[in-house]
């Protein structure tokens, strides 16, 4: 089966589709496919990304600018 020749068959076929019920199982189809990355990380990511989002909540934030100034030596 040459894979590129059957992308393009389907994409054609997906073109002319009028059925919204075939479109709505092919829109979830899709969906129970794809990966959320956020499924995918660590706990310990995870944890570290909640606690960096607590920290922003409260206003524990740091300019960028100030950041960037720390790199200078780097850029």
């Amino acid at each position: 089966m040459d894979i590129q020749a059957e992308k393009l068959r389907l994409i054609e076929w997906l073109a002319s589709l009028r059925d919204s019920n075939t479109i709505s199982e092919l829109v979830a189809f899709k969906k129970s496919k794809e990966i959320d990355w956020w499924d995918e990380i660590s706990e310990d990511e995870k944890s570290e990304i909640n606690e960096g989002l607590a920290q922003a909540d409260k206003g524990e934030l740091i300019p960028h600018d100030k950041v960037m100034s720390k790199y200078d030596k780097w850029r």
